[in-house]
């Protein structure tokens, strides 16, 4: 089988770190780098965490620091959800790896040249280093096969009515990445919504008894209490369907849809706007996911999080 070549790029947070917790126990996923970008928290707190869950998993691929803020906006991050660490919850190892003497952009772009084949961009939190890579590079795109990306919603919103918070923190990132011509997988809230996490899921991951399994269904429990002060029955694992996506795309219900970003405006800024009519006459640019087989979702990460040996924690 051959194995998809892919980046990670978030701002980990609960369900990043689920999402690369996936990635790294499928066979399909041959990870060549992981960049940290400013979003659930400061930059130095989501880079700190990237090379901690890193460490928890074994991953010791290039890893690098991104840009300290946003294209133009100033940050935006989301203490209430992920805690003032960005990852509250279970004690996680220090990091047992240095970062690259590099920024994120400089090392995407330097995988990305290295690299055989294109590279698939898996970008779950704010759009802030992907964009910036292809304005610097933009030589490069025709070496990036997709980006799979968690990020909008073209139904609603989740930080304002009208627009999710990666899309939000960052709008003109977003507008460059979906105006850039790659073939884009956006895993909004329009499908993340429905990839439920429900209580006795996490409690059929921590059975597996494996250390990670445990760290991962502690994590779902953090998660979930900011939810449930919401009314959710469960927690929505957002990013992990971005991974998912590349894994298992027949579990997926999809439309191809023009989508662009509203960069500026009172309510609606931050807003994917999908064009479902082509009243704009434009070719799709997106293919929006909009459904998901929940229990196959679950049975795929409870499969990758097994592979994380027998281990007891």
């Amino acid at each position: 089988m051959k194995r998809i070549p892919i980046i990670l790029d978030g701002d980990p947070g609960h369900d990043d770190a689920i999402a690369w917790v996936l990635a790294k126990g499928s066979p399909m996923l041959d990870i060549r780098g992981v960049t940290s970008v400013c979003g659930n928290q400061t930059i130095e707190k989501t880079t700190y965490n990237a090379q901690r869950i890193c460490t928890l998993i074994d991953l010791h691929v290039p890893t690098a620091m991104g840009r300290l803020r946003p294209l133009i906006s100033d940050p935006i991050i989301a203490p209430t959800v992920h805690g003032e660490s960005g990852l509250d919850g279970p004690a996680l190892p220090e990091p047992d790896f240095e970062l690259e003497d590099m920024d994120a952009v400089s090392l995407m772009a330097k995988l990305i040249q290295e690299s055989d084949e294109p590279i698939t961009l898996v970008p779950t939190g704010p759009l802030t280093n992907v964009a910036a890579l292809l304005m610097a590079y933009p030589e490069l795109k025709e070496k990036i096969a997709r980006i799979s990306l968690m990020g909008g919603g073209v139904q609603y919103g989740n930080w304002t009515p009208a627009a999710e918070f990666n899309i939000l923190v960052d709008p003109e990132a977003a507008a460059v990445v979906f105006e850039s011509g790659i073939p884009i997988i956006m895993a909004g809230l329009d499908v993340t919504e429905k990839a439920m996490i429900f209580p006795e899921d996490f409690e059929r991951i921590r059975a597996l008894g494996n250390r990670v399994a445990v760290i991962v269904a502690d994590w779902l429990e953090f998660f979930y209490q900011f939810h449930r002060s919401l009314g959710y029955e469960g927690a929505p694992v957002h990013d992990a369907v971005a991974v998912a996506a590349l894994l298992r795309p027949e579990i997926m219900e999809s439309q191809d849809l023009y989508v662009q970003v509203e960069t500026a405006g009172d309510f609606c800024k931050g807003a994917t706007v999908a064009d479902f009519n082509g009243a704009l006459g434009k070719a799709p640019n997106a293919k929006v996911l909009m459904g998901i087989d929940r229990q196959a979702f679950v049975d795929l990460l409870v499969e990758a999080i097994a592979t994380y040996g027998e281990e007891k924690a």
